[in-house]
């Protein structure tokens, strides 16, 4: 994977690996519980970032099981997923902080003060 950013849906994917290894449903289920149901991933979407990840190798196939006669995979974060991740958890941070401290100086600036 490279050092830019990574697409919400690609950090929302890795985040629900994060903790243990899910199926495709479970990953989209997992994905509206983090996103405070804001994002809504499709099948497609999903797996279209399943198999880059996968040829990445930020995730891996668990296992396969065959269920109501449909093959199911599951899927887990490699170390690389989770350097990744945690490489964008420090990204946002850093940016959430340089927003907070912005905020910050700009509130005890006194009412029509410019930089």
């Amino acid at each position: 994977m490279t050092d830019r950013q990574l697409r919400e849906p690609t950090r929302l994917v890795l985040t629900a690996l994060a903790d243990a290894p899910r199926h495709g449903y479970a990953i989209i289920q997992e994905v509206l519980a983090i996103s405070g149901g804001r994002t809504r991933l499709s099948t497609g979407t999903l797996y279209t970032a399943l198999d880059r990840l996968l040829h990445e190798g930020a995730v891996r196939i668990e296992r396969e099981e065959v269920v109501d006669s449909r093959l199911r995979r599951t899927f887990a974060l490699t170390e690389q997923g989770q350097a990744v991740l945690a490489e964008e958890a420090r990204r946002l941070r850093l940016a959430a902080a340089e927003a907070e401290r912005r905020l910050t100086v700009a509130r005890l600036r006194p009412n029509g003060a410019t930089a």
